[in-house]
């Protein structure tokens, strides 16, 4: 009887060790779940964060997209003829000769440029009268310009892009920009990739 009273133990022994085991391997794993859903959680938040941001017009403006370029594909250039034209200033009767030459993302657009010349032509002389002397002097100024052009005759050729606001918009209420404000949709890539001026005089 004492014998086996001695063999039957270590079954127990390891019987505990196996238990020990298991329960420390289920342990890690409750951990590592934890703190997944803890990682899963914050993550939710920050994108929620962010979204409201962008939604209340707190985050960072959106600017319509410029069609990617290929490094590996040369640039192609379209040079429009100069235009001359009355500046806003009031005081005195100011005017600039302007050379404008647009990149575009493909070589087809030249054609589809051509066909929509005098639509671009007059977005183009309507963006540059608005502007005084003053304000096309300074490189910042004329890099405005550009970027009004660019959306201009991305208009002018048929692609949807929403008004810029007035820069000097101010609201009595505090709480009305928030009403007020809407969220946007995804801009949608231009044709145009940049504008170059290739003569800029003001007279």
């Amino acid at each position: 009887m004492s014998t086996a009273a001695v063999d039957a133990a270590p079954p127990k022994k390891g019987n505990k060790k196996l238990i020990i085991i298991i329960a420390a391997a289920v342990l890690v794993l409750l951990i590592g779940g934890g703190v997944t859903v803890m990682m899963m959680k914050k993550s939710a938040a920050a994108a929620a964060e962010a979204a409201e941001a962008e939604e209340d017009g707190e985050g960072p403006a959106k600017k319509p997209k410029a069609a990617s370029k290929d490094p590996k594909q040369a640039p192609v250039f379209v040079p429009l003829d100069p235009f001359t034209v009355n500046l806003a200033d009031r005081d005195a009767e100011r005017y600039a000769q302007v050379g404008i030459t647009l990149e575009v993302a493909d070589a087809t657009m030249d054609a589809q440029i051509k066909a929509y010349m005098p639509i671009i032509r007059n977005n183009i002389l309507l963006a540059l009268s608005d502007n005084t002397a003053a304000e096309l002097m300074d490189r910042a100024g004329k890099a405005k310009l550009a970027g009004r052009i660019q959306r201009e005759t991305s208009r002018a050729l048929g692609v949807e892009i929403e008004e810029d606001p007035p820069e000097n918009e101010e609201f009595a209420d505090e709480e009305a920009p928030k009403k007020k404000r809407r969220k946007k949709a995804a801009e949608p890539e231009l044709p145009i990739t940049a504008v170059h001026f290739s003569n800029f005089i003001i007279q």
